[in-house]
């Protein structure tokens, strides 16, 4: 069997050690071709949101307290009922195949490793049945695009029949967003698992978003989620809210739980940062369901600045893909393993000895105007 992955890295000469997540981003930048790493890095037009979804981080600062005992701490939480071991989860990415060879196989192994959450993609190179039996015990939830009543809710059923608990409806795309790529290609040796022989073709391929361009039905309202909830008895997750009124209307339409995210930069440009939309997420919900966010998280102390800002947990997407790169279902396993040593860090340096002792106290916000 060829030891080179599928992108021409050989994977047993010597890697160096990585200690943070932007380690495992330079090593994906020097070992993927041009071709795939601008898949996984790029955003909208001209990258405001993308950037500012990590810079919005650094503006949190961090108010310590100290003389607590924390010779003990306690990570572990749950998510819509189902416990996981630390509040960091695995985001739904598609074409995980552009980073290694077992794809979104590697990625359920990784959660399972760590026992937290893994969101799969409607985008995935594997199906859904690879996934479930490549980790059956592993927290799974599975990421929607409506685009066709039928298969989606064939891809719905099958999800239940697979064993994923939860349903992750993605809202913020009706249209694809500009993404300065030109010239992507998704190669040959990839397929979009789930969808039908006719979406398989080299014209789809040679989309620069690696996929059919008419797979968004951008006449979808809030009265889908009524349409959703009558074809399964799964949670919804609804995942692109960032603002209050949305947040209200998701409660309001019986949504079990948001995502604060912006598609990682990768939609509309010149939106808010994650964190700095989560706080009036929080707010206009008042704990009647739950909330997460994803975007820009790269550090222990990202983590904890988001749970002391009211997320009960986090969602990574593009590290994932860059541990996967670095080594497969450890490579990601890795990152997971960082940001968690980093939050228990960070937790004991604040004076925090569980995720119930982090609350808003603890950071101070420096606001921006709107833009």
């Amino acid at each position: 069997m060829d030891e080179r992955g599928s992108h021409g890295v050989n994977n047993k000469t010597s890697k160096p050690p990585l200690v943070c997540l932007d380690d495992y981003e330079q090593y994906a930048r020097n070992s993927l071709d041009r071709n795939a790493f601008s898949f996984i890095e790029t955003g909208a037009d001209d990258i405001v949101t993308l950037k500012d979804n990590r810079e919005a981080y650094r503006r949190i600062k961090l108010r310590p307290r100290v003389l607590r005992d924390v010779s003990s701490r306690d990570l572990s939480t749950s998510i819509l009922g189902s416990p996981i071991q630390f509040p960091i989860c695995i985001a739904p990415t598609g074409h995980q195949g552009l980073a290694c060879q077992e794809a979104e196989v590697a990625t359920v192994q990784a959660a399972n490793l760590m026992n937290t959450c893994m969101v799969m993609s409607t985008y995935s190179n594997r199906t859904l049945e690879e996934v479930s039996q490549a980790a059956p015990d592993t927290l799974r939830w599975f990421q929607l695009y409506v685009w066709n009543d039928k298969m989606s809710e064939t891809l719905v059923r099958r999800a239940e029949k697979a064993g994923f608990k939860a349903i992750v409806l993605t809202v913020d795309i009706p249209v694809v967003g500009k993404r300065r790529i030109g010239g992507f290609r998704l190669p040959s040796h990839l397929k979009l698992a789930h969808l039908p022989t006719e979406y398989q073709t080299d014209e789809v391929a040679k989309n620069d978003y690696g996929a059919p361009a008419d797979m968004k039905d951008n006449s979808l309202t809030w009265h889908c989620l009524t349409w959703l909830r009558s074809i399964t008895k799964l949670p919804i997750v609804l995942k692109g809210i960032l603002t209050a009124e949305d947040a209200l209307l998701a409660v309001q339409y019986k949504a079990d739980a948001i995502i604060v995210s912006n598609h990682g930069g990768r939609q509309l440009d010149t939106v808010q940062a994650t964190i700095d939309a989560l706080p009036e997420v929080v707010k206009a919900v008042n704990g009647r369901i739950e909330v997460y966010i994803d975007g820009g998280i790269r550090t222990g102390t990202d983590v904890f600045k988001a749970l002391a800002l009211g997320a009960k947990a986090v969602f990574i997407g593009r590290p994932i893909l860059y541990g996967l790169v670095y080594s497969g279902t450890e490579g990601a396993r890795q990152v997971l393993q960082i940001l968690k040593d980093e939050l228990s860090l960070a937790m004991a340096l604040s004076g925090c000895a569980s995720l119930m002792d982090i609350t808003t106290s603890h950071v101070l916000q420096q606001h921006t105007p709107r833009l």
